[in-house]
């Protein structure tokens, strides 16, 4: 008994761990690679593990198998969906040749993901008639675009846009545009593309804008001014007593930034004269 264990021992020191173990990770996507264990007449698969920082402060440093990469025969493992969080994982990889397993192969040093490398996204502008718009590659759900536009010779003039329709350009000047990508995850930004620009085409503006633009500001005044005709046809104003008549304070207008946004939720409900008459009968009551 004593020598059968000695020589399985012997055989499983034969078979070496993986080397060269080391992460690519673009764009949010991350593999683990390694040097294949070349064994003569064999067929060797490779089992992966990971242990994040949960595992290691809280669950006694223990590993978790990731199954689509347990006894596989490819030297590589897409590790994004077990990459779920902004902290410092490390991992580790076996080679198997039948009974016989090798010593564990670890990452040198720890991968966190906001170390990804992240790329500008594929941009597509055209100029549709007078409108500028702009196409951009599906990167996942975890990404945004910030797109910087202006017309050409007025580079200091830049608008930010994360629609595709971007402006309605006039004729004669060329309209540039840029992109780059974020992430919000791990607050990163990749670098800008490419500036490409375009020139409106055509001779003169579409007809069709101009009926729109009139509907679009007759429309609101026509729509008031006949909810005001029948609100004073059919339900007349109550004459109040002076002791109920509330002069108006004049309005300000709050406009909100981002970091301002806490102060200004605040809900100001203002009652119709009808309603004060009402409550003013029920507390003489």
């Amino acid at each position: 008994m004593l020598c059968l264990s000695v020589s399985s021992a012997s055989e499983d020191a034969l078979l070496p761990a993986p080397q060269n173990i080391s992460i690519l990770s673009t764009n949010m996507k991350h593999f683990l690679t390694w040097s294949p264990v070349i064994i003569q007449g064999e067929t060797v698969r490779y089992s992966v593990e990971f242990q994040g920082e949960y595992e290691r402060e809280y669950a006694n440093e223990s590993w978790i198998p990731i199954s689509e990469c347990s006894l596989i025969t490819a030297t590589v493992c897409n590790i994004t969906e077990d990459i779920s969080a902004t902290v410092a994982y490390n991992l580790r990889v076996r080679a198997d040749v039948g009974p016989r397993r090798s010593e564990w192969g670890t990452l040198k040093g720890f991968f966190n993901r906001v170390t990804t490398s992240l790329t500008p996204p594929l941009m597509k502008v055209i100029a549709g008639g007078y409108h500028l718009l702009v196409e951009l590659e599906d990167m996942g759900p975890a990404f945004q675009f910030c797109v910087v536009y202006w017309k050409k010779g007025q580079e200091s003039r830049v608008k930010v846009s994360s629609v595709v329709h971007l402006d309605t350009m006039e004729a004669g000047p060329d309209y540039c545009v840029k992109a780059q990508t974020y992430v919000e995850a791990i607050n990163r930004s990749s670098s800008f593309s490419q500036t490409q620009c375009v020139r409106a085409q055509g001779n003169s503006r579409p007809s069709f804008l101009f009926p729109w633009s009139v509907a679009a500001l007759t429309l609101p005044f026509l729509t008031w001014k006949t909810c005001k005709i029948f609100q004073y046809s059919c339900c007349p104003v109550a004459v109040l007593p002076d002791t109920l008549v509330i002069s108006e304070a004049p309005t300000q207008l709050i406009l909100c930034g981002s970091e301002e946004a806490e102060q200004c939720d605040v809900m100001v409900c203002v009652m119709p004269s009808e309603e004060v008459l009402r409550l003013w009968i029920q507390e003489t009551l």
